[in-house]
């Protein structure tokens, strides 16, 4: 592809995502509750895979 097209196309795709950001999300309050707990679920779940002092897994043995 010719640098300027690329050029071209990349200043195109940057203001289509400008214009997104600054587009409010309407969403309902259900769906904003509904992800806010899922967010909060997936928090919780990767502090108590990584919590301090868990056991390390044991190497496999060759038998």
């Amino acid at each position: 592809m010719h640098p300027d097209i690329h050029l071209t196309l990349h200043h195109t795709r940057a203001a289509e995502l400008r214009d997104q950001a600054s587009t409010p999300l309407t969403r309902a309050p259900k769906d904003a509750l509904r992800i806010r707990l899922g967010w909060t679920l997936v928090e919780l779940g990767l502090r108590l895979a990584t919590r301090p002092g868990t056991a390390a897994p044991r190497p496999l043995t060759a038998h």
